[in-house]
C-alpha cells in the first residue's frame, strides 16, 4: 500500500515535557515540515529576485510596495470561502493543488524575467500564486494539527515557526548568491520551481487524513464562523490584533532593497544576508525556545517581545554600518518568532478541529495582512517620507501599538503557562 493511501495513525510515542524533538518523532508531521520548508525556500528565493529586479528595471519604491499589495488582495478576498474549503474538503488534496501552482506561478515568472515581460504580467503571476496561497494556509495549519497530539502542540509551534524561519534563512541566501551566479533573476525562478516540485512529492507521501469536516452548506453564517470564534476569545483576538498591528508598522523587509542599494551601499549577495538576517535570528530563537521549558508567563512575555521589536527596527532605521543593520534584524526576528509560537499555540489550543480551517484562515488573513500589506504600507511611506523616516516611524508605531493593546486587554498580560491551558 502506498504512503499516500495509508490510514493516519499517530504511534505511541512516549515524549517527556520538555523533549526538543517531541513533535518530530511522528513520520506524516516530518513529512509535513520537509514539504513545508521546501516549498518557503522556493518562496523566499523568489521574493529575492523579484525584489531585485523589480527595483533595478524601475528604481521605485512604489513598484515594490506594490508586491506586497498584489499579494495580499486574493487572501483578503478569498480567506472566509478559503477556510470553509478547509474544513468541508480533504485538506491533503488542496495541498497538493496549491503547491503545484506555486511551481506554475514560479516557472511563468522565469519566462517573464527571461522575456523583460512588462511589470504588469509579474504582478499577474504574483496574484495568481497568492490565491493558492490563500486556499494553501488554512488547509495546512489545520491538517499540520491532526499529525500530533495536544501533548505536542507546544513543541510543534516552535518546529513549525523553526522550519518556516529555515526557509528563510536559506531562501533569501541562495536567492541572493543565485542572482550574482546566474547574472539575474531567471535561475531563482527555476529553482523555486524545483523546489515546489520536491515540496509536493513531500505532502504526496503523507499518510491521508480524516479530519471532522463541516457538513453545513455554504452561507454567510457558516463562512463568517472563523471570524467569530476568534472575536469571541478575546486572548486570540488580543494575540492576533498585536502582531497584524506591530509587523504592519514595523517591519523593514520590504524596503530592504532600498537600504542595501542606497544607504548601505552593498550587493545582492549582502541584500541577500540583510533578507536572511531576521530568519537567522529567529531560528535561533526557536531552537533556544524548544530546549527550555514551557513559558510561564506568555502574556507578559508576548508583550515585552514585541517591544523589543520596535525597539530594534528603530536602531535599524538609523544605522549607516552594514553589520550593526544586520544585528538589528537578526534581533527583530528572535523578538518575532517569540510572538509567533506563542500565539500559534495559543489559537490551536482553544480550537475545535471542525473550526480549525477557518480560524487558520483568519489568523492567516492578519499574517499576510501585517506583511504583504505592510510591505504596501512601507513603500508609500518611504516614497513620501524617505525609507528612514518609514522604518523608524514604524518602530515608534509598534511600540505605541503594544501599548494600546494591553491597555484594551488587560487580560493579555496575566495570561501564564500555555500548555496547562
Amino acid at each position: 500500500m502506498s504512503s499516500s493511501k495509508r490510514k493516519s495513525k499517530l504511534p505511541n510515542t512516549e515524549s517527556t515535557p520538555n523533549d526538543a524533538f517531541a513533535a518530530l518523532r511522528f513520520p506524516d508531521y516530518r513529512l509535513f515540515i520537509i514539504g513545508r520548508t521546501l516549498l518557503f525556500t522556493g518562496f523566499n528565493m523568489r521574493n529575492v529576485a523579484v525584489g531585485w529586479e523589480l527595483y533595478e528595471r524601475t528604481g521605485s519604491a512604489m513598484v515594490l510596495g506594490g508586491v506586497g499589495l498584489v499579494q495580499v488582495i486574493p487572501i483578503i478576498v478569498l480567506t472566509l470561502f478559503a477556510g470553509h474549503v478547509a474544513d468541508k474538503y480533504d485538506r491533503k488534496r488542496i495541498m497538493m493543488i496549491t503547491v503545484l501552482l506555486s511551481g506554475l506561478s514560479s516557472l511563468a515568472l522565469a519566462y517573464f524575467s527571461f522575456t523583460k515581460a512588462p511589470i504588469y504580467l509579474v504582478y499577474g503571476c504574483l496574484l495568481f500564486s497568492s490565491i493558492g496561497r490563500a486556499f494553501n494556509k488554512p488547509a495546512a495549519d489545520s491538517l499540520l494539527w491532526q499529525l500530533i497530539p495536544p501533548s505536542a502542540f507546544t513543541n510543534a509551534a516552535t518546529w513549525n515557526s523553526s522550519s518556516f524561519q529555515l526557509a528563510a534563512v536559506g531562501g533569501p541566501a541562495l536567492g541572493g548568491l543565485a542572482i550574482a551566479f546566474f547574472g539575474g533573476a531567471t535561475g531563482v525562478y527555476l529553482l523555486a520551481a524545483l523546489a515546489g516540485l520536491l515540496s509536493f512529492g513531500s505532502v504526496l507521501m503523507m499518510a491521508d487524513q480524516k479530519n471532522i469536516r463541516s457538513k453545513e452548506p455554504i452561507s454567510i453564517k457558516v463562512l463568517s464562523a472563523g471570524a467569530k470564534f476568534v472575536w469571541q476569545n478575546q486572548l486570540i483576538l488580543a494575540a492576533i490584533t498585536l502582531d497584524l498591528f506591530a509587523v504592519l508598522l514595523g517591519g523593514a523587509t520590504a524596503l530592504l532593497p532600498i537600504f542595501a542599494k542606497d544607504i548601505l551601499q552593498v550587493g545582492p549577495v549582502e541584500l541577500g544576508y540583510l533578507q536572511a538576517a531576521p530568519s537567522i535570528g529567529a531560528l535561533i530563537m526557536a531552537v533556544i525556545l524548544a530546549h527550555l521549558p514551557p513559558l510561564r508567563q506568555a502574556g507578559q512575555t508576548l508583550l515585552w517581545s514585541v517591544v523589543g521589536f520596535g525597539v530594534v527596527t528603530i536602531i535599524f532605521g538609523f544605522s549607516r554600518w552594514f553589520w550593526l543593520s544586520l544585528l538589528m534584524l537578526a534581533l527583530s526576528g528572535a523578538f518575532d518568532n517569540i510572538s509567533v509560537i506563542i500565539r500559534n499555540t495559543l489559537v490551536q489550543i482553544r480550537t475545535p478541529d471542525d473550526l480549525r480551517g477557518r480560524v487558520a484562515a483568519i489568523n492567516g488573513v492578519f499574517i499576510s495582512t501585517s506583511n504583504e500589506l505592510g510591505s504596501f504600507e512601507s513603500g508609500l511611506a518611504a516614497a513620501l517620507f524617505g525609507p528612514v523616516a518609514a522604518v523608524v516611524g514604524g518602530g515608534i508605531g509598534t511600540i505605541l501599538v503594544v501599548v494600546a493593546v494591553a491597555a484594551i486587554w488587560s487580560e493579555i498580560a496575566k495570561l501564564g503557562a500555555l500548555h496547562e491551558m
